[in-house]
């Protein structure tokens, strides 16, 4: 058990912040400390009239905002359990997963209650809004005239207004239950990830001690906050030590991106590697590749005038501030990791799953290797079920202080993943080096066995894939004994070089010859087919491989 509270984290920051500003909605509100405290046990207030105890769930769906995470936050120093759900979801399955959390009240985007069927949540007291926090529906008057008496209940409590020596926040303690977190996986149907405050305390103590972020600091939060990454890196972590948040609130286009890291200057990133990769792929592969540049950087020196200045435009694109970025949710592109490490741009790559809440590994930009995804953190026992660990893959396991109590209502699949002695199987596979840096190869459900008994990971095979122009994305199946590429068009690259279906075809032939002279043959790509709309995905970004194959 982490001996620093999760609690007490908000609550010291909270605290010793008081006056600065804490979270704003990009172009939107903007709450100081102060601000957020008060919606904190203003709530709790409410939830104390209202009887909830410590360990009742409360649903939260809805797009990032500044009032979200004053949700989340009055929630789980409450003692509830928050359930963030993710608003992509279809409205069908949001409701299934507030009846299957067992959620008794729900805060709640207009977008999602417009299209909800109260009478389908029997077990919702009431639907507040995010945006308002007003009252939009509710199953006993009770609730009404609760809500409709709360700023009087809280002006009787602190009748002289919150003073932030008055700021104190229950005795949670780390083995309660914080989140069930639902994700629906690449491998199959929604489970709900139970994660104690001990797991989110675990976290944000490695990022204090690890992580290039200060007091003060600018942060841009445009990873989806439902989701454990964001929630962790963007939002839990910089709130504990003082850092000012600014949230996009809409759905982050590059343009949006790039125009927010200009005016708010992060000190520092977070990404998964979609956002990067696309970055490469759009605006420096056409450079590197293109006469005189491709010339010039085969010569000595020259080559190197080239490589500052591809720097200082990415440096400026994001922001000009940052101290690192930190990449994690997915494997990150080799290609486009190898020139990034080239021109020496500070960036880390971790690794982690939302069932640690979510870090599993993470090293600086300084002294990560190429292709690792750091060193394990140190809450945790990292190992590869393999007879050598170093040069043969095997299954990823873990146990520790991260780890989740298991899935919400679902024994079985709990089994299934974590054994008797605490040890969980992450589906990943990898390698760990002498130096403890880990080395991610693919996902064990996703991995194909050749015809010659050899191991075959379809990631690696995709990565170089989608390098190429004109593709968006792809996806390696196994059919008939045989390796087919799926490809989803790049729609507007094939737009702007007028490029058409039966230009693509030809073309695609192509990269297949040229992917498969640059592989071991037992590798080979038989075809390439054409998929014409993107891939279903989970909300990491990863493609729903079951749905494929």
């Amino acid at each position: 058990m982490i001996k620093e509270r999760f609690v007490d984290y908000i609550e010291k920051s909270i605290k010793k912040n008081w006056k600065i500003p804490a979270l704003s909605d990009y172009n939107g509100e903007s709450l100081a400390y102060s601000d957020v405290g008060t919606h904190i046990l203003r709530f709790h207030l409410l939830f104390d009239r209202m009887g909830i105890k410590k360990g009742d769930k409360i649903a939260l769906v809805g797009k990032n905002s500044a009032r979200w995470c004053c949700v989340y936050l009055s929630v789980v120093s409450y003692g509830g359990v928050i359930v963030p759900i993710l608003p992509d979801f279809k409205p069908d399955d949001i409701q299934s997963i507030i009846n299957h959390s067992d959620s008794i009240l729900l805060f709640s985007s207009d977008a999602f209650f417009q299209a909800a069927d109260p009478a389908k949540l029997p077990a919702i007291q009431g639907i507040i809004a995010i945006n308002t926090f007003e009252l939009l529906h509710c199953s006993s008057p009770k609730l009404r005239s609760l809500m409709e008496e709360l700023d009087a209940e809280f002006v009787k409590v602190y009748p002289e207004g919150l003073k932030p020596e008055k700021f104190k926040l229950p005795e949670v303690g780390n083995e309660e239950l914080a989140v069930i977190s639902y994700t629906s996986g690449t491998t199959g149907f929604s489970k709900g990830v139970m994660l104690t405050s001990n797991s989110l305390a675990a976290n944000v103590k490695y990022a204090q001690e690890n992580m290039p972020l200060m007091p003060d600091d600018d942060i841009v939060s445009f990873l989806p906050l439902a989701h454990s990454y964001g929630c962790a890196f963007e939002f839990l972590f910089p709130f504990s030590i003082g850092c000012h948040i600014t949230i996009l609130t809409k759905t982050p286009s590059p343009q949006i991106v790039t125009q927010a890291f200009q005016e708010i200057k992060p000190r520092l990133i977070l990404s998964v590697p979609l956002v990067i990769e696309k970055i490469y792929k759009a605006k420096i592969i056409p450079v590197i590749t293109k006469m005189p540049a491709s010339l010039l950087l085969k010569v000595p020196l020259l080559n190197l005038i080239i490589y500052r200045k591809i720097k200082k435009t990415l440096v400026k694109a994001f922001g000009g501030n940052f101290k690192e970025i930190v990449i994690g949710g997915a494997a990150f592109n080799m290609e486009a990791e190898m020139f990034f490490k080239k021109i020496k741009l500070p960036f880390a790559v971790g690794y982690g799953m939302t069932e640690c809440g979510p870090l599993i590994s993470y090293a600086p930009w300084t002294v990560n290797k190429l292709g690792a995804s750091g060193r394990k953190v140190d809450t945790l026992e990292v190992k590869i079920d393999s007879p050598d660990p170093a040069k043969i893959v095997g299954e990823i396991i873990l146990k520790g202080e991260n780890v989740m109590v298991g899935y919400y209502k679902n024994p079985e699949a709990t089994r299934e993943i974590i054994e008797e002695d605490g040890w969980m199987h992450t589906g990943d596979l990898g390698l760990i080096d002498k130096d403890g840096f880990i080395y991610i190869k693919g996902r064990s459900k996703s991995l194909i066995l050749g015809s010659n008994g050899k191991n075959i990971y379809p990631e690696e095979i995709e990565a170089t894939i989608n390098n190429k122009r004109y593709i968006s994305e792809s996806l390696v199946v196994h059919r008939d004994e045989k390796l087919v590429a799926l490809i989803y068009p790049d729609s507007d690259a094939m737009t702007a070089d007028n490029i058409t279906k039966d230009d693509l075809a030809g073309i695609l032939e192509q990269y297949r010859k040229e992917l498969n002279a640059s592989i071991p043959s037992y590798m080979s790509v038989a075809r390439f087919e054409i998929h014409q709309e993107e891939f279903v995905k989970t909300p990491k970004r990863n493609i729903k491989r079951f749905l494929y194959n």
